[in-house]
């Protein structure tokens, strides 16, 4: 298997950035996209093979002769005789010069949408035509002489189920074997779903009233629930935790059939509510599970915002994050604070590069300055308000979460303040759904990728310096196609107020063995948020972030306190 490379590097605004040489991690991105995309495949062996004679000059010239000699009379009904003739015809020909030949067809996947096939034909010694039908409209065609192992490979344009067949055709003996099987991408793509809340311990939503406990889970039906179809691959989760008194952190994971993962999705502290979204496969049974790392009981919330499956929908396009709304300038809503319970429409679609047809959007929605507690919804520019929450704010307090949010057709969505006290408004773009959008979901088993506090993931040591920054490369050669990272990343042992920015790196890295260079450039600073902190605060947020032409991903701490960061990979956005 071959080895991901993940470098990090440090750098001080606006001056240079120190890159230290790469480094292999023990759970690399090409081995958890390989390992990903390898469970979907099938195989059809050589005794599945139909055989066809095909009919040659001299026949079709004697069967129009006995045509014309016939007698205009009512065709007969076939007779026992004539049956056993043509069997015995047709053994006779299956016995002619290639008896043999059978085709054995496997295919298997090495991308959200690829797939590789191997045919094993077995055969006398003529030359023979093939054809690769990939189910999709296209086909590939081969020659080859008797015996023959084919292998070839194919990238769908979209997801979902097709129907491969090889067809191989010996015309010196005019027979024909096809072989084939039903291919099913690994690969989903997205569904917006309206917000809705599937889970809610308070009042038994979803799961019996009360608490979920320390160490322990709850369950949430996915598939079939909701208008959440079955065969779902994955879903968009807003979780909450709330009415905590203690510290600790929620795990989500699909449950039956998998093992829960030592990675976390959200943390919270005592008397916070904390939400995040969450990509999370769905399991077996149609369920997913989270987990309640802490070691007091706490409630837990759960809204669908969207699920994928193979049912060609709406691939994935990544952005640079750009800055949609700000109420504070007066950018994409009126200059102001957002009243107490109402709502403010912008326009998405059509704007800074996003195109018209877009289905939903990936948002970062951030409140600031908030004058009394309260939550935050985002939804479609049509319709009512729904019941689900995006975000939680006590007062002063500055907050962000990612949103997954469907758009109407006119491309605008509508932002509610919940809160009986105003609040400013702050929403970047980081991506979008389209039609037209190839990249499909691929999920893998969630793995950290850096930790500033611990020195076994290829990180020199020290913490996240205020003011600084850190580059990550993601995509090894053997990772091709790939449009956005699903990560979650938190910032910890904060000792002061600041916020994270994520962006592309327009620079490469150093190639392997090669000196750090004395001065890589940092690129232009963002302006656009992932997650705010307070000093002590442990905030988690989800991030769908591209890693640009270079294959890097650059990470900074725009506060002025030095804090902790910590990475974990959920999944890719992949094309090919």
């Amino acid at each position: 298997m071959t080895a991901a490379f993940v470098a990090a590097g440090l750098g001080i605004i606006p001056g240079i950035a120190q890159a230290a040489d790469p480094v292999p991690v023990a759970a690399g991105v090409a081995e958890a996209i390989a390992e990903a995309s390898t469970s979907e495949g099938f195989h059809s062996p050589a005794d599945r093979t139909i055989r066809t004679t095909l009919p040659t000059a001299t026949d079709g010239k004697a069967k129009a002769n006995a045509r014309t000699a016939a007698p205009q009379t009512a065709q007969a009904a076939p007779t026992a005789q004539a049956a056993e003739a043509a069997a015995t015809e047709q053994a006779a020909l299956d016995a002619g010069a290639n008896p043999t030949l059978a085709v054995d067809v496997s295919g298997t996947s090495y991308t959200a949408h690829g797939i590789e096939l191997t045919a094993l034909i077995t055969s006398a010694d003529f030359a023979l035509d093939i054809v690769v039908d990939w189910g999709d409209g296209k086909t590939d065609t081969f020659t080859a002489q008797g015996n023959y192992e084919l292998h070839a490979s194919h990238v769908y344009d979209k997801s979902g189920q097709y129907q491969v067949q090889v067809k191989v055709t010996d015309t010196a003996n005019a027979v024909q074997a096809t072989n084939g099987g039903a291919f099913l991408t690994p690969g989903a793509d997205f569904t917006p779903h309206t917000p809705t809340r599937l889970l809610d311990t308070r009042n038994g939503t979803g799961a019996a009233v009360g608490k979920v406990p320390g160490q322990g889970s709850a369950r949430v039906k996915v598939a079939g629930n909701a208008s959440v179809p079955a065969g779902v691959t994955a879903v968009a989760l807003n979780v909450t935790v709330t009415e905590t008194v203690d510290s600790g952190h929620v795990t989500v994971w699909p449950g039956a059939g998998y093992d829960r993962p030592n990675t976390s999705n959200l943390n919270y502290t005592a008397g916070r509510s904390v939400p995040n979204m969450v990509i999370v496969p769905v399991g077996e049974d149609g369920y997913v599970e989270l987990f309640n790392g802490g070691w007091q009981p706490v409630d837990l919330i759960a809204d669908v915002t969207g699920y994928f499956t193979r049912a060609s929908a709406s691939g994935y396009t990544s952005m640079t994050p750009a800055r949609f709304v700000d109420t504070r300038e007066g950018v994409g809503a009126a200059r102001g604070k957002l009243a107490a319970r109402s709502a403010f429409t912008t326009g998405i679609g059509g704007l800074q590069g996003v195109p018209q047809n877009v289905t939903a959007v990936a948002l970062n929605v951030t409140v600031t300055e908030p004058e009394g507690p309260g939550h935050m919804t985002a939804f479609s520019g049509t319709g009512p308000v729904p019941t689900a929450s995006n975000l939680n704010f006590v007062p002063g307090q500055t907050v962000a979460n990612a949103v997954i949010v469907p758009v109407a057709a006119d491309g605008t969505i509508k932002i509610f303040n919940g809160a009986w006290s105003p609040t400013h408004v702050v929403v970047d773009v980081v991506g979008y759904y389209s039609p037209d959008s190839k990249a499909a979901f691929l999920p893998f088993t969630p793995f950290r990728t850096l930790d500033t506090r611990e020195e076994a993931y290829g990180w020199p040591g020290g913490r996240f310096r205020a003011r600084e920054f850190i580059t990550k490369g993601f995509t090894p050669e053997a990772a091709t196609g790939v449009e956005a990272y699903v990560l979650n990343a938190t910032v910890t042992e904060t000792r002061g107020t600041g916020f994270l920015s994520v962006a592309p790196s327009p620079y490469a890295l150093p190639a392997e063995g090669e000196p750090a260079a004395p001065a890589a450039p940092a690129g232009p600073r963002p302006v656009s948020s992932t997650l705010n902190w307070t000093t002590g605060d442990t905030v988690p947020n989800l991030v769908q972030a591209s890693d640009g032409d270079h294959g890097v991903i650059t990470f900074w701490n725009q506060g002025h306190e030095d804090a902790d960061l910590v990475l974990d990979v959920f999944g890719v956005y992949q094309t090919k």
